[in-house]
């Protein structure tokens, strides 16, 4: 799944690239391996989601996906807020609400896949200045696209103030900004008899403190 197929087609040549619509055009139990590529923080429901894609996999596949979370352009979500608020006196969204790590490995959990493990790579990235960065992020598809976005033009000077905001916050050396890109990484299976199994809660057959090789000490009554 993803929204640039003409990115993924040759490096999986045989792979069935499918759109990243509400519905995926996809068949149950069809599939050893479904990837989610960097689309699902755009989901309307990426619980929805998460459940198709387990759907289309056979008992065992692998379901993997990429995504931004929730740290991505801290940076510019922050100069951005303080300029706007300054200097017209409100805010207005302008950066998409991303997960965090936490609630995507949870988000897996609820969707019914086994053995989910959610992982999480920061990326810094630098531009000359803040007009290259959301120049790259219209060029990326990572324009606002928020319905509860501003209908008007923003004024020049929130810009220009933001700019400053960001080299003056987070600029190198070399005097270029950095923009922080967080990319979690979900893995998931299908369900299937021959995978591991959680053991019965008191079923233990070793002590924790023999294997830590220290003594076991016991809690005062009425802890």
């Amino acid at each position: 799944m993803t929204g640039w197929p003409q990115i993924w087609a040759p490096v999986v040549p045989n792979a069935l690239v499918v759109a990243d619509d509400d519905v995926l055009d996809l068949q149950e139990r069809s599939h050893d391996l479904v990837i989610h590529a960097m689309s699902l923080h755009w989901a309307s429901d990426p619980v929805g989601q998460l459940i198709q894609c387990r759907r289309a996999l056979k008992p065992d596949g692998l379901f993997l996906c990429i995504l931004l979370g929730g740290q991505t352009l801290h940076e510019l979500r922050a100069v951005l807020a303080e300029s706007e608020t300054e200097l017209t006196g409100g805010l207005s969204p302008r950066v998409a609400p991303m997960a965090e790590i936490r609630d995507l490995g949870a988000l897996l959990q609820r969707a019914g896949f086994a053995l989910p493990v959610a992982d999480t790579d920061s990326l810094s990235v630098s531009y000359t200045d803040l007009f290259r960065l959301m120049a790259e992020l219209r060029g990326m598809g990572e324009a606002n696209a928020l319905a509860a976005r501003l209908r008007r033009p923003t004024r020049r000077g929130v810009f220009l103030d933001a700019a400053q905001r960001y080299a003056a916050a987070y600029a190198t050396d070399g005097g270029r900004i950095t923009a922080t890109f967080e990319l979690i990484t979900l893995t998931g299976w299908a369900p299937d008899d021959s995978q591991p199994q959680p053991l019965r809660p008191g079923s233990a057959k070793a002590r924790l403190a023999d294997a830590l090789g220290t003594e076991e000490t016991e809690l005062p009554k009425g802890n």
